[in-house]
């Protein structure tokens, strides 16, 4: 079983505009409302994939009253921790014109000390019954980094595989906890670690302990470098870059790392690296996935959803290794 963890869940609201112009009145159709965050999102693609997939998350207020009727409606299994906070929303405005994408996310309402220590407990509890427990999203007002970094190093200890898609301290709070994997993007791994370049910043993340970084480079795909030789890292990319809604790209990409996980135990084992066969078999394979499903998200009108054409994808996938780049 993989479990999701959403400490900032929020209703999702999309619009799809011709052509955004700043200051203008825009007349547009009418937008999409769907219960999101990052963990959510990833629970959705994981579900869709045919994997045993548990989300967890919060609700409060109008907002939060919402997002649980969307999810029972979605048949996607979940548990729920009530908080007396408004969930938050995002809004996502489409721009069909140019392909890009504007996103407006409210920061999250403050948890209580009571609140945001249920949310952990619920967390440790579901997460020892899981093969991988995902992270992901951002932390409201109220639950700590060191708070979150407790929970994945008790996960870890238990002999789950932790995957974590945050941004900030919580990413660096992960890395010392000794997270499986950290998935952050390129801008919030400079901004956490004050590297520009990511292969520099990943390496800051693996020497503080994580064991896997995965960063997202948007069109140029992503790299995945590994603890036990950063100097092998892998870049997966597509030969040219899709255009479209971007905002489930890196939920795509998680859900990918996650899968990976739960179906090759190499994978989650501390011992195994790059000289492994199977072990190098394996991230070759989660890298060429994570690639395609967060492209194939990219097709999609709304964050939590795969193309069709992510097996197609998966084939065009064009891997290459640090060290190849660096001798060529």
């Amino acid at each position: 079983m993989i479990l999701t963890v959403t400490p900032n869940p929020a209703e999702d609201l999309t619009w799809h505009v011709d052509r955004l112009r700043p200051g203008d009145t825009h007349r547009v159709d009418a937008g999409a409302s769907r219960a999101g965050g990052k963990g959510i999102n990833v629970a959705r693609v994981l579900a869709a994939e045919g994997h045993d997939v548990l989300a967890l998350s919060t609700a409060g207020g109008a907002t939060g009253a919402g997002l649980a009727e969307d999810l029972e409606r979605s048949g996607l299994r979940h548990v729920l921790v009530p908080v007396a906070g408004e969930t938050r929303r995002s809004i996502a405005i489409v721009d069909e014109a140019s392909g890009d994408t504007s996103i407006f996310n409210e920061r999250g309402a403050d948890l209580s000390p009571v609140e945001a220590a249920d949310l952990l407990a619920e967390a440790a509890r579901l997460g020892r019954a899981a093969a991988v427990a995902v992270i992901s999203g951002s932390l409201p007002p109220g639950l700590e980094p060191d708070a979150v970094a407790a929970l994945v190093a008790e996960l870890i200890a238990a002999g789950v595989a932790v995957v974590v898609d945050t941004s900030g301290p919580g990413l660096l709070a992960a890395a010392r906890a000794g997270a499986t994997v950290l998935k952050p993007n390129r801008d919030e791994l400079a901004a956490v670690t004050g590297e520009s370049d990511p292969v520099a910043g990943a390496r800051v993340l693996l020497d503080a302990g994580a064991s896997v970084v995965v960063v997202s480079l948007g069109a140029e795909g992503l790299l995945v470098l590994d603890a036990t030789d950063a100097a092998r890292g892998i870049r997966a990319r597509l030969p040219k870059p899709l255009h479209g809604n971007a905002t489930g790209a890196g939920d795509a990409a998680v859900a990918a790392i996650a899968a990976a996980l739960a179906e090759h135990p190499e994978l989650r084992a501390p011992g195994g690296g790059p000289d492994d066969p199977d072990t190098t078999s394996a991230r070759i394979a989660m890298a060429r996935r994570a690639t395609a499903w967060s492209a194939s998200a990219v097709l999609m009108p709304l964050a939590g959803a795969l193309s069709p054409e992510h097996a197609a994808l998966e084939a065009d996938v064009v891997v290459t290794t640090l060290e190849s780049q660096e001798s060529a």
